[in-house]
This record gives C-alpha cells, sequence and structure tokens, in this order.
C-alpha cells in the first residue's frame, strides 16, 4: 500500500508543477542569424496611448506584439529619434518598446535615424542641438548617442541583433556635411563625410554590442544600388548587412507594376550579394492596405522569390499594426494623410497579406 502522506506529496507537487508551466511563456525564439520575419512598429506605444486596441481571430484584446509574435512574426524594428518634439520614439520610448519585445523573446533591430524626426532619401536633417557643428563634431555626435542608445538598452537586458546606422541613406545624412549631393551637383566631401560618419557609428555599435550586426540601409530595392555601397565601401564606410526598402505596390513611384517591381528587387539583391557578399535584408516593406487581395499575391511572390536565397536574411513590414486612419501626432501636425500601408482589417485583426509575409 502507498504511503498517504507520499500520495498527498506526489498531488501537491503535479499541481505546482500546472500551475508553474502555466505561467511560462511557451514561445522559442528564433536562432541568432536565422531567417527574420519582423515587423516595425515604432508608432505602438502612441496607438496604445490614442486607445487603439488590437484584437485576435477569436475578437480578443490582445497586445499587437504579442499577437503578431503568436502569428509568426520573430523580430522587431523600432525607430530611434534624437529629440522627437512629441517625445515618440526618442530613447526612453524606444527603451519601453524594445524590453517589451525582448520580454517576450523577439528579436531586436534599432534603427537609428540621426534626426529629430523621419530621415529619408528628401530629407536627413541634422538634429536641431547638432545643428552649429562641424564634420568633427557630428561624428563625435554620432558616436555619443548611438553609444548612449545602445549603453541603455545593455543595462535593461536587451541585445539588439542587428543596429542601423542611418535610414534611407542613398542621399547621405546629416545634411548638409554628409550629404552627398543637391540639384547643382555632388556635394564637396560629401562621401568621404558620409563614410566616415556611417564608419563612427559602425564602431559606436561594436563598442556595445561586438555581435551587433551593423546595416546601412538604402531605398527602392528595384533599382541597381551597388553602386552606392561601392562607393561606400571605397570612402571608408563599414557594413555588415545591405538593407533596402521596397514598396512594390507604389506605382506612382517607380511607374512600375509589383511583379516587375519584385522581379528587379530579386535580381538587384543577387548582384548586390555577388559584389559584396553580404547578407542582405529588406528592412521595410508595405502595400496598399485597400487591395488585401493584391497585397497578398505581392508578399507570396516576394517570399517565393527571396527565400530561396541563403544569404537572404529576413523581411520587416513598415508598420502593419496601423488601421482605420489613425495617425500619428506629427501626421496631424503637418496636415498628413493616414499611412495607407498598414496591414490590419478595420476590426483590428491581422489581415492575409500580414500573415502570408511571415509564413
Amino acid at each position: 500500500m502507498k504511503h498517504p502522506l507520499l500520495i498527498t506529496l506526489i498531488l501537491v507537487a503535479l499541481c505546482a508543477c500546472k500551475e508553474h508551466k502555466s505561467d511560462v511563456d511557451p514561445y522559442i525564439p528564433a536562432p541568432v542569424g536565422s531567417y527574420a520575419k519582423g515587423a516595425d512598429c515604432s508608432w505602438l506605444t502612441e496607438q496604445e496611448q490614442d486607445n487603439v486596441l488590437f484584437y485576435n481571430a477569436e475578437g480578443k484584446a490582445t497586445e499587437c506584439m504579442r499577437l503578431m509574435r503568436d502569428s509568426g512574426m520573430n523580430s522587431v524594428r523600432l525607430r530611434v529619434f534624437v529629440n522627437h518634439s512629441t517625445g515618440w520614439c526618442n530613447a526612453p520610448d524606444v527603451l519601453v518598446k524594445a524590453k517589451r519585445a525582448a520580454d517576450l523573446k523577439l528579436r531586436v533591430m534599432i534603427d537609428f535615424h540621426y534626426s529629430d524626426y523621419f530621415a529619408d532619401p528628401s530629407k536627413q536633417n541634422t538634429p536641431q542641438a547638432w545643428k552649429n557643428c562641424t564634420v568633427d563634431q557630428l561624428c563625435d555626435s554620432v558616436a555619443q548617442h548611438t553609444t548612449s542608445v545602445l549603453q541603455q538598452l545593455k543595462q535593461i537586458g536587451v541585445t539588439p541583433e542587428w543596429v542601423q546606422v542611418g535610414n534611407e541613406t542613398r542621399n547621405g545624412m546629416l545634411w548638409p556635411l554628409g550629404q552627398l549631393w543637391t540639384s547643382q551637383g555632388d556635394t564637396p566631401n560629401g562621401w568621404t563625410n558620409y563614410a566616415r560618419m556611417t564608419a563612427v557609428g559602425y564602431d559606436a555599435v561594436k563598442s556595445v554590442f561586438p555581435n551587433a550586426q551593423v546595416i546601412v540601409h538604402i531605398d527602392n530595392a528595384y533599382e541597381n544600388n551597388n553602386w552606392f555601397y561601392r562607393k561606400l565601401k571605397q570612402n571608408g564606410g563599414k557594413f555588415d548587412i545591405i538593407g533596402l526598402s521596397h514598396y512594390p505596390m507604389m506605382r506612382a513611384w517607380s511607374g512600375k507594376d509589383w511583379p516587375e517591381m519584385n522581379k528587379l528587387a530579386e535580381q538587384n539583391i543577387k548582384l548586390l550579394h555577388g559584389e559584396f557578399n553580404c547578407p542582405i535584408m529588406l528592412c521595410e516593406i508595405g502595400t496598399l492596405a485597400a487591395n488585401v487581395s493584391s497585397a497578398t499575391q505581392v508578399m507570396t511572390d516576394i517570399r517565393k522569390r527571396l527565400d530561396s536565397l541563403d544569404y537572404f536574411a529576413g523581411i520587416f513590414y513598415w508598420e502593419p499594426q496601423v488601421f482605420n486612419n489613425w495617425k500619428p501626432a506629427e501626421y496631424k501636425k503637418d496636415g498628413w494623410a493616414a499611412y495607407n500601408m498598414g496591414a490590419f482589417t478595420s476590426k483590428g485583426t491581422m489581415n492575409d497579406a500580414l500573415i502570408t509575409l511571415w509564413k
């Protein structure tokens, strides 16, 4: 006969184990260096302040990062402004989102804009606090800002797998000193200054996180971009990964239909790897939310084209969680229309295009 006390202890232990297991997140993170299935969701905390809610397929309100993670996302990209007037995407806000992502066992990409506002090919505005700096002083500011943000991440236990030094820097960054050309032609010392700024950012990243992969990111994956990275290297620039943006449904930008843009992106990614022998990543992709069927075809096609390339490192949807004409504060102030390439339905659930991207 079994001892009654022993039976009781076994039952208590089994109950305790059951309770303990229920508290453990069963999610297994994707290994470092594996294919990134990601999203840039930098507006998320501002949306939450505006009481935007997100729902799973059963209609249950769910935290957005967890919702996307449980549907296949394994990585999060977060932009960093130097001193945005609203405070969103400045370092304190980024730390909140990065910590949440890390707690969910998601991999993290940090995207330094080196500006107080969005940096892209049409604007790379020097932060107000750095306005009167010389090139030497700008390089010091890049190093200090990069190091400071990354050290703060380290202090809260977040280790980014990737770090972008600049965002869509086809025409350099930190204008005018880091600008590559104007309508009058090439900027004197533009490539030298830009490459130096990039190298300083690269070194700052490695000083805090030696294993982080540093990305130099430009737009238009459908264009041949070898010339850009060639000139960057010739002038002393450094990178571990080439990052590109790709918005294949924006015919107004390119004059091309999405099948051609996807085909060209595949060709140009192969050309880039052939010359530079490094991983290539789509750091941004977006499709028109109004046409979910076509958007799903776009995502199916681009994944089919790129997944067979062992050097293709991953793909990040840009701000999929925007829906129902939500606008960030800066869009309202500037009179801009709402972002129209989100990938959630009007009910706050993910649409098929986004789910297809992460399959």
